[in-house]
Formats: structure tokens, C-alpha cells, sequence
């Protein structure tokens, strides 16, 4: 089997989240929005990661680990943002996955199905599609009477019959390599935004006689972009879920997941009990048996098995059931 590569857009401002600080490095779950992306791909098993980033992108580089990068110098479009890997990407024949640092929320095993699905439908490129019930803003997919993918058009360009589409672009794709960059060449900004659209490379192929599918999401919460404060705390919402759900299938009693907040990279015992009200952050180590909570924070802790908490936080420390921690007790290093 061929190698595989990941493209991850990350150049952007994010001028809606009203930030000094660049959209991708926004937290969430105790992460860097850009290395949620990073984590996905990385968990999917893509042999070669390359984000590209732009503003702020040494602040960007310096949390990146394991990848490579390109620079964005001019906001010109998404073609033009995955034009900047040619170099890196030159002699590379494989499939090559381009997504977001602003969609956090993608599985690695919808990665590991997207690549399983672009393979066996032997096409040029394959788009992640999703059905919104409000597309508004969206790219919709424009499909012929047998259902094939004849391309996408930009909710700003779209005619009135396109917009009452559903379908809509997720912005993420899987192409041929060599055949992307080749049609990258051939794509003008003669668009509404006077932008290089990475979309408008399928006509293209089309044109060709290439073969370009949709792959549908059954959950199209995963492509979900975050692009302002109240995203930020929707996708926070749904990734919380999802912390709480692995642990609960780990053994672990969470009694309120809603209001039990768990960051990645966190370790939980068999038969702990958490109650409402904890904050269990990045580096915590919990034992089994343990009971935490109500009202317990704990970052970069280590608490061994059968301890109780209550009201309590414990940051940078290890503590046990001998320490005999009292309520409202604040324990660091």
C-alpha cells in the first residue's frame, strides 16, 4: 500500500473569534485547537503531517511536534495554501488528505474510513460531504442525475436553485497526489473573493475524465469549524462528551458528565468515582478506587488509589488516601 500524507490548513487570523491570539491556538479540552487536527491524523496513521500555517506562525510552529511546515506568506485562498507543500510534497505519489486546524472535531477513524473509501473508489479526489439542514455559508455539492460529483460551488457564487442545496462541502478532501498538484496550477481567482479555491481544481478533473466521489459523514458534527467564541464552546461541549463517554467505557463512574469537565491526556482508575462539579485538567493521574469531587480541580495532579476529595485542588502533586486532605484545601507543588 502506498504511503499516505496530511495537509492541515492553519494559516489563518480567525478575525470573527476577536483575539489577539491566532484562531488555531485556542484551546480546547486542554489542547490547541491546530493539534486536535494533528492528533486525528496522526491517530489515522497518515505517514507524512504537514501544516500550513501564516499569522502568528511562529506561535503555531512552536506547539507543533512530529510535523512538518509551509508558510502561507499572502492570504490568497485554500489552493493556494496546499500550493505551498509542492516542495514538500514533490516526489510524494500517494493520497494526501487536506483538512483544518479549525475543525477539531474530525475522528482519526473517519480519516482511516475516508482513506479506505478514496482507495477503493479509485478516485482522483474524494470530498468529505456533509447534510446540514441550514447551509447557509457553506459550499454546496453539485451532483448529476446518477448521484456523481460534478464539483462544489461557494455559497457566494452559488445561484438561487444551488443555495436550496443540503449538501454541503466540509472543506476536507482526499486527492491523488501528483494529480493535485498538477490541476493546481490550472486554477484562476476568478471568484467572488478574487481567491485560488482549492474546490475549483474537481471540475478540472472532471473535465479529464477523472473520477471525483463524496464521502458523507453520518456525523456531520465532525466537520463542524470553529470559527468564533460561541463554535469555541460548542465544539468544547461535544469534545467533553466524548472525554467523559471513553472513561465511563473504561470503568470510571462519572455521576454529571455535563458538568464534569475531563482535558486529553488525562489517566483515570477502574471504580473511580467522579462526582459534579471537577475539573480534571491536562497530566492528571488518577488511581483506582478514587472518589473526586464535587468541586475538585486537578492539573497536572497525581492522586493514588483510594483517595477522597472533596472541594479540593491539587495542582502539580501527587497526594494519597494517607495525606488526609481536608475540604476546601488548595495543594501545589
Amino acid at each position: 500500500m502506498s504511503k499516505s500524507a496530511a495537509v492541515i490548513l492553519a494559516a489563518g487570523q480567525g478575525s470573527r473569534m476577536r483575539s489577539k491570539l491566532a484562531k488555531v491556538l485556542h484551546p480546547l479540552a486542554g489542547l490547541e485547537m491546530v493539534n486536535h487536527a494533528v492528533r486525528s491524523v496522526r491517530l489515522a496513521g497518515f505517514d507524512e503531517i504537514i501544516v500550513v500555517i501564516g499569522y502568528q506562525g511562529e506561535k503555531v510552529q512552536a506547539v507543533l511536534e512530529g510535523v512538518k511546515v509551509a508558510e502561507q506568506r499572502e492570504q490568497l485562498g485554500t489552493g493556494h495554501a496546499v500550493d505551498q507543500c509542492r516542495d514538500l510534497l514533490r516526489d510524494f505519489d500517494g493520497p494526501v488528505l487536506v483538512t483544518y486546524g479549525d475543525t477539531p472535531l474530525f475522528r482519526s477513524e473517519t480519516f482511516q474510513q475516508l482513506l479506505s473509501y478514496h482507495q477503493e473508489q479509485q478516485a482522483a479526489a474524494t470530498i468529505v460531504t456533509a447534510h446540514f439542514a441550514d447551509p447557509t455559508g457553506y459550499g454546496r455539492i453539485l451532483r448529476d442525475d446518477n448521484n456523481e460529483v460534478l464539483g462544489v460551488v461557494e455559497h457566494k457564487d452559488a445561484a438561487p436553485e444551488q443555495r436550496l442545496i443540503k449538501e454541503i462541502n466540509t472543506g476536507t478532501y482526499m486527492f491523488h497526489g501528483q494529480l493535485l498538484f498538477h490541476y493546481l496550477t490550472q486554477i484562476t481567482p476568478q471568484n467572488a473573493q478574487a481567491e485560488y479555491y482549492l474546490p475549483d481544481v474537481l471540475p478540472l478533473m472532471i473535465a479529464d475524465g477523472h473520477r471525483v466521489a463524496g464521502y458523507v459523514l453520518e456525523d456531520a458534527a465532525e466537520s463542524m469549524g470553529v470559527n468564533d467564541r460561541i463554535q469555541l464552546a460548542q465544539a468544547e461541549a461535544i469534545l467533553r462528551d466524548r472525554i467523559c463517554r471513553h472513561w465511563q467505557e473504561q470503568g470510571v463512574t462519572i455521576v454529571d458528565p455535563p458538568s464534569t469537565w475531563i482535558e486529553w491526556d488525562c489517566e483515570i482508575g477502574r471504580d473511580t468515582v467522579i462526582y459534579p462539579g471537577c475539573l480534571i485538567q491536562k497530566g492528571t493521574k488518577i488511581g483506582e478506587d478514587c472518589v473526586i469531587g464535587p468541586n475538585c480541580r486537578l492539573s497536572g495532579a497525581e492522586v493514588k488509589s483510594g483517595t477522597t476529595l472533596e472541594h479540593v485542588v491539587v495542582v502539580d502533586r501527587s497526594v494519597g488516601k494517607a495525606d488526609g486532605i481536608l475540604p476546601f484545601s488548595f495543594l501545589s507543588k
